[in-house]
């Protein structure tokens, strides 16, 4: 989860940024410049080009974002037996998954975890917790790995982004629409872009993406139960369900901070509605079947 949430929150920052700027520069005036009507084609494009440039910029800064966030260790030359062999398995993965050598990197947590992150396939992060070294055996860690390796050579962060901006420009069009309809209707300001305006289209933004980030978890979930599988291709089917049971038995360990809760179960209806993966049973299960 720990991507996802990073990529979001960025996302929700390089939008606020881009509309302020757009404010302060007077490039809203575009959506009254038909009277006092909206321009919804004006609008539209107005939408798309924030709501794609918070995607986008969120995925370039995506790897950068997260070293800080976690403080990665990158290994760049090993300095044990544990990171010579970490770096090998990743590199023997990705030469089977078709992709350029990932970046390798350990970050400091007591919960058995790990992430990938990066702009494209070839210039990927993949890192580990100290915690998940500790916990599991060789063959659980090299099927996490696998996992790691099947989410970026199934190009999951940059269609994440397709998905988030699509998600992002239809927010902004429906919240400024809302504030429109608000400011005209209730407040009877004769364009249509008052005080009211901007006040209830930010409020609208903000539930609005609540609810659009439904759709962005929908879409996680998903692509989990194909790194699981492609995991399992990569490092043995019985060593990515062992891992994966190896991650439930640890639940009860010291938890990551909110935005890095990789594998955990959400318990009730809604709460799933927000969860990055799916419920760990549910994944074992889907890998015994198959």
């Amino acid at each position: 989860m720990f991507r996802i949430m990073m990529f979001l929150a960025t996302n929700i920052a390089v939008m606020a940024l881009i509309s302020l700027v757009f404010s302060l520069f007077g490039f809203q005036g575009l959506l009254a410049q038909n009277g006092v009507d909206l321009d919804l084609q004006a609008l539209l494009v107005y939408s798309a080009v924030i709501g794609f440039s918070g995607s986008f910029i969120s995925l370039l800064l995506s790897k950068f974002m997260a070293k800080r966030t976690m403080g990665v260790h990158v290994i760049e030359q090993p300095s044990n037996q544990t990171e010579r062999w970490l770096v090998q398995t990743v590199k023997l993965q990705a030469e089977r998954a078709n992709i350029g050598m990932p970046e390798v990197g350990i970050f400091q947590h007591p919960s058995p975890n790990a992430f990938a992150t990066g702009w494209n396939k070839n210039s990927a992060l993949v890192a580990v917790s100290t915690g998940l070294l500790e916990q599991m055996s060789q063959n659980e860690v090299e099927a996490v790995l696998a996992h790691e390796v099947s989410h970026v050579a199934n190009g999951d962060m940059v269609t994440l982004t397709l998905i988030q901006g699509v998600v992002n420009t239809f927010v902004v069009f429906l919240s400024r629409v809302i504030g429109h309809v608000v400011d005209r209707v209730v407040f009877k300001v004769e364009r249509g872009h008052g005080p009211a305006f901007w006040i209830v289209s930010m409020v609208a933004q903000i539930i609005l993406g609540i609810f659009a980030s439904m759709i962005v978890m929908w879409f996680s979930r998903y692509r989990e139960f194909r790194a699981d599988e492609g995991g399992a291709k990569l490092a043995g089917r019985n060593n990515m369900i062992a891992a994966l049971k190896r991650l439930k038995q640890n639940q009860d360990a010291p938890p990551l901070p909110d935005e890095m809760a990789a594998f955990a179960i959400s318990a009730g209806k809604v709460q799933k509605l927000f969860s990055s993966h799916p419920p760990l049973d549910e994944r074992i299960k889907v890998l015994q079947q198959n």
